[in-house]
């Protein structure tokens, strides 16, 4: 059983993290944490830089936004009854936000952000806090859209780092249920050790996945990999976060904005 928490957006009620939680409960039981930050949206969070230190002072929750916020933990505790998901309900009205999502993706297999307004804030001055934030995660982090479709087919970025395969493996080892799924391993602006270990990484690739292909894109990604992935439905995209080359402009506006907010497919991302 995985444990994942499920951290939501302030006042808004992450439906799609919801969904993708359900589903991934419908293949193996799941044990399903629901953080619920209502001081500040975590789409807000992140520009609140002395919160990385802890030192963010919250402030009051006003009674009509706590009554939404109730309702939003009633919601989620009745659609987990509804579908059989073993639940329970983290309510951190008054602690600094950041540091306690850090403290809870420490227990957790798996963290999953759904927020609309998290893709409206990439390409920002908010974004490098997001960056931060992420990297901070004790925890492999899929970010999901409110509108997708669920993974069909996986999408495997290697560029010949350690972080790249690290992300791979967490990949491999937390979703056995993908690995019947067409799995594409893709290179492009690879490290200087790619070739020598070339070989190394398709053998463990293809010792878990069925159905295999490689692909070496010979592009600009900052200018390309976008319009790439936009063909690619029913995707999830897996990486390691903060690598030297494609992977690193995760958080760039060049890359997200085309890959994560106008094709809005989940992203696994993970870091040692």
């Amino acid at each position: 059983m995985r444990k994942i928490l499920v951290a939501f957006d302030g006042n808004q009620y992450a439906q799609g993290a919801m969904q993708f939680a359900k589903r991934l409960n419908d293949n193996e039981k799941i044990s399903l944490t629901g953080l619920f930050l209502p001081q500040v949206a975590l789409s807000s969070l992140w520009s609140y830089a002395d919160a990385m230190t802890g030192a963010t002072i919250v402030p009051f929750i006003e009674s009509e936004n706590a009554e939404l916020i109730e309702k939003n933990i009633a919601q989620f505790e009745e659609f987990c009854s509804d579908h059989r998901i073993s639940h329970n309900v983290i309510k951190a009205f008054f602690d600094p936000a950041l540091p306690e999502l850090q403290k809870q993706t420490r227990f957790a297999d798996i963290a999953i952000i759904g927020s609309e307004t998290f893709y409206q804030n990439i390409g920002t001055h908010h974004s490098e806090y997001l960056r931060e934030a992420l990297h901070s995660a004790e925890c492999p982090v899929i970010v999901v859209p409110e509108s997708y479709s669920f993974p069909e087919a996986n999408i495997l970025a290697y560029d010949g780092s350690e972080s790249s395969v690290f992300a791979i493996k967490q990949f491999i080892y937390l979703f056995p249920e993908f690995s019947d799924n067409p799995t594409t391993l893709v290179t492009t602006n690879p490290s200087d050790n790619y070739g020598e270990n070339s070989a190394h990484i398709r053998d463990l690739v293809s010792a878990h996945f069925s159905s295999l292909s490689f692909l070496n894109l010979d592009i600009d990604p900052k200018k390309y990999f976008a319009t790439w992935m936009s063909e690619k439905k029913s995707s999830i995209l897996v990486c390691g976060a903060f690598s030297r080359s494609m992977i690193s402009q995760l958080f760039r506006q060049s890359f997200v904005e085309d890959v994560l907010r106008d094709h809005k497919i989940p992203v696994f991302i993970s870091h040692r």
